[in-house]
């Protein structure tokens, strides 16, 4: 509970590396969630950032919100330009021609750009090893185009592509799951965060940048305009997505699972699904559908997190063991 103390805000820096004046919708969570990411990545930084909201709203000529190098990629190659920047930064400083610096290479993209069109390109980053952050702001939909349906779209959501109707539902696939298609490369570190957790987020994200190797967070970032809920209960809905398990926090360090927030009893997803406009056709059977979808994937999460912390403590204390026999 240390990262929730009331003096805890005192010790998170004042400046700021994207700058107030942008201009996203009003209570735009994924807005707030690249502010905290900004505060715990530092200034000394390069920033590839995919087509989307946070580009559009943030780097309108001659005007911009970053106070980094920003690079603006195409939706398909944030990760194959963040490689580049990495392998460059390293030629460079191999042949003499940069002083040696700890800079941080950091990509940046939505759902679309991760999950759907930039899949490819981040699939080899990954595999290849570059020594970077990816970094994905979920706000489930191509909400900068239009609010159009992506594979992070849940369940049920009414979208301008997957339009609820007298023959529909929805969106007819359940939510693709972005960070299992990351920790399947066997990377060092993949994470999920919300800006409603922001110590939590911030943790992540200094966590991440430290380490020597591609890693991977994703973090839920709630849109009112898209999700057509008021603007403020941007982080309300945040919370409630963890608290239902709809949307759980947990790090995958080297392959072990670690739940960063663990209910001892979740609430029922109706309550997350009722503040929003998009879900606000589904039926008491679709609702059940989801809620017992929800409640076996967590099960099966906690599950897997138990295992191993089990199977640590376990580790640990044949070590002990160990130690004490060669004492003595």
């Amino acid at each position: 509970m240390d990262k929730y103390g009331v003096f805890v805000p005192r010790l998170v820096t004042k400046k700021e590396i994207f700058a107030p004046g942008h201009r996203a919708c009003i209570g735009c969570g994924e807005a707030l969630a690249v502010r905290l990411a900004c505060k715990a990545l530092g200034s000394n930084v390069i920033v590839a950032n995919a087509t989307g909201c946070m580009e559009i709203v943030s780097s309108q000529i001659p005007y911009t919100s970053w106070g980094v190098p920003w690079i603006h990629t195409l939706f398909e190659n944030t990760a194959a330009v963040a490689s580049g920047i990495e392998a460059g930064l390293k030629v460079l400083t191999r042949k003499g021609r940069r002083a040696a610096q700890d800079t941080k290479v950091v990509a940046m993209a939505g759902d679309g750009g991760t999950s759907d069109i930039g899949l490819q390109a981040l699939s080899g980053a990954l595999e290849r090893r570059h020594n970077f952050l990816y970094i994905c702001f979920d706000n489930e939909a191509y909400m900068n185009t239009g609010i159009q349906r992506s594979s992070s779209t849940p369940y049920g959501a009414s979208t301008t592509t997957s339009p609820a109707g007298k023959v529909s539902i929805g969106q007819f696939s359940w939510k693709k799951n972005m960070p299992a298609i990351a920790a399947a490369h066997d990377i060092p570190y993949v994470a999920t965060a919300c800006h409603s957790y922001p110590f939590d987020l911030m943790e992540k994200v200094e966590k991440a940048v430290a380490i020597k190797g591609p890693a991977y967070l994703h973090i839920l970032s709630v849109c009112p305009t898209g999700w057509r809920c008021p603007v403020e209960l941007t982080v309300r809905i945040g919370r409630l997505a963890v608290d239902t398990g709809i949307f759980p926090l947990y790090e995958i360090e080297n392959g072990k699972y670690k739940l960063s927030v663990d209910r001892p009893k979740l609430k029922p997803v109706q309550d997350y699904l009722k503040l929003q406009g998009r879900f606000r056709h589904l039926s008491e059977d679709v609702i059940n559908r989801i809620q017992q979808r929800v409640t076996a994937d967590y099960a099966k999460l906690k599950k897997r997190a138990e295992a191993e912390d089990t199977e640590m403590q376990e580790r640990v204390e044949k070590e002990y063991a160990k130690s004490g026999e060669k004492a003595s």
